[in-house]
C-alpha cells in the first residue's frame, strides 16, 4: 500500500507542473475575456466661438511702475472669447500715456483686441488721436489724427494701417487715401489708391 502511494505521488508530481501551467493559462484566458476593454478617448467637437464672460459699462485702468496712469479703456459692453483669446468691446473709448507723457486717444463703435492688447482693430467711425508733445520739434511736436471706418493699430510697434478709405491729419496737413500704413517709429507713411494731400506751410519764425 505504501509503495502504491509513493508510486502515485511520483506520477502526480510529474504532471503537477503541467496541470498548474494549464490552470494558469486558463486563468489568463478568462481574465482577458472578462476584462472590460479600455474606452476610446472622447471625441472632442469643434471649439465653439462663445463668450466666457461679459462686462457692461466698464472702465479698466493700467498704471506705470511709478503709479502714474498708463492707459484706460471704457466700453458699454465687452465679451471675451476663449477660443481666440480676443475681447470685443462696444462703444469703445481709450486713452493712454507713453513714457514721455504724450496722450493718445481712440474711439469707435466697436473694437476687437487680442489677449495682451498689443493689437487693436477699430470698426465704425474709428478715430485715433496722438496729441503733440509740448517742447518737442518735428513729428513729435505735431498732433496726428486718423479717421476711417476701419483702423488697425499695433501698439508695440506704433503702427496704424487700414485697407479701407482713411484720412490722416498731421498738424494742419491733411491726407486721404483708399488704404494707408503709418509707422511712427520709422516716421514713414504709405498711401495707396486715390491719394490726396493738402500741405499747409509752416508760419514764418
Amino acid at each position: 500500500m505504501i509503495r502504491f502511494l509513493i508510486s502515485a505521488w511520483d506520477r502526480l508530481s510529474l504532471y503537477l507542473p503541467v496541470g498548474l501551467m494549464g490552470l494558469l493559462a486558463l486563468g489568463t484566458y478568462w481574465l482577458v475575456q472578462n476584462t472590460p476593454s479600455a474606452r476610446p478617448p472622447p471625441v472632442q467637437g469643434p471649439v465653439r466661438h462663445e463668450a466666457d464672460y461679459f462686462m457692461k459699462n466698464f472702465s479698466v485702468k493700467t498704471f506705470f511702475a511709478n503709479g502714474k496712469l498708463k492707459s484706460e479703456v471704457f466700453g458699454s459692453a465687452a465679451r471675451h472669447y476663449p477660443d481666440t483669446d480676443t475681447l470685443e468691446i462696444e462703444q469703445v473709448r481709450t486713452r493712454s500715456m507713453d513714457a514721455l507723457g504724450r496722450l493718445t486717444t481712440a474711439r469707435a463703435e466697436r473694437a476687437l483686441t487680442n489677449g495682451d492688447a498689443s493689437e487693436v482693430q477699430l470698426y465704425g467711425q474709428a478715430r485715433i488721436v496722438r496729441e503733440a508733445l509740448s517742447g518737442q520739434a518735428g513729428a513729435a511736436g505735431q498732433r496726428f489724427e486718423f479717421r476711417g471706418e476701419f483702423l488697425h493699430a499695433f501698439m508695440n510697434t506704433e503702427r496704424v494701417m487700414s485697407d479701407q478709405p482713411v484720412e490722416m491729419r498731421r498738424g494742419l496737413d491733411v491726407f486721404s487715401a483708399d488704404a494707408m500704413e503709418f509707422d511712427n517709429l520709422r516716421q514713414t507713411m504709405t498711401m495707396q489708391g486715390r491719394v490726396r494731400g493738402t500741405l499747409v506751410p509752416a508760419p514764418p519764425n
